[in-house]
């Protein structure tokens, strides 16, 4: 078998922990320290998170989207493959690294994406982007974590807690959804995002297809 490969090693900003990208062979992994995060062999609950979110928000004309977490481009390939022409899609990534690495090492599984006209990157914490924008968006998918149980940083809990579904419903534009991505279920998730208003649909998906890990998305429509 082909050893892995550590190609860089990046400090979480405001965190102790650190992201290691790592190659074997045409497969990337992404770990906070030993655990991995991400796998380029496995896209299928991040491509879902797009595509479930572009059925709702189907039928605006020029729709604007703000993405949590870059992570290998997964979510942000399937929106621009969904979206018109005319939506506008804002990534917001806390670690430079991760998108030096997608323009870098992982160009080719990148590809178009980050140029594409309809892409602004920020290089933000998106909990800061979503309370300096109410009224914005018609929908925001958040894959920054492991789930609301945060695993690589502990600020990310502000983004589930009561204050930041809050925001997050403030940020909407009516009829808008929040979209977030877990590797596990939560059944106390579930009950924040009732009790901040939103109507909310819980989704099983597999992270290859329909195969491997199951995976949750939550739909919390405004």
């Amino acid at each position: 078998m082909i050893p892995w490969e550590h190609l860089d090693t990046a400090p979480i900003p405001g965190e102790a922990g650190t992201l290691r990208l790592m190659r074997r062979g045409t497969e990337f992994s992404i770990q906070l320290d030993r655990n991995e995060l991400m796998n380029s062999r496995l896209s299928g609950s991040e491509e879902a998170l797009a595509r479930l979110s572009a059925e709702r928000i189907a039928g605006l004309t020029a729709p604007r989207v703000l993405i949590g977490g870059y992570g290998m481009g997964f979510t942000l390939r399937a929106a621009l493959s969904l979206l018109p022409a005319t939506a506008q899609v804002t990534v917001a990534e806390i670690v430079p690294a991760v998108l030096a690495w997608a323009r870098g090492p992982m160009a080719a599984l990148t590809g178009p994406s980050l140029d594409d006209p309809r892409v602004t990157i920020r290089e933000a914490d998106v909990a800061e982007v979503i309370r300096a924008q109410p009224g914005t968006w018609d929908a925001i998918l958040l894959d920054v974590d492991n789930g609301p149980d945060g695993l690589t940083r502990r600020a990310n809990d502000r983004l589930y807690d009561a204050a930041g579904l809050g925001a997050a419903r403030a940020a909407l534009r009516p009829r808008g959804v929040l979209a977030v991505w877990s590797a596990h279920p939560d059944a106390a998730f579930t009950r924040r995002l009732g009790q901040a208003g939103f109507s909310v649909e819980e989704v099983a998906t597999r992270a290859r297809g329909k195969r491997g890990t199951r995976h949750v998305i939550w739909l919390a429509g405004r």
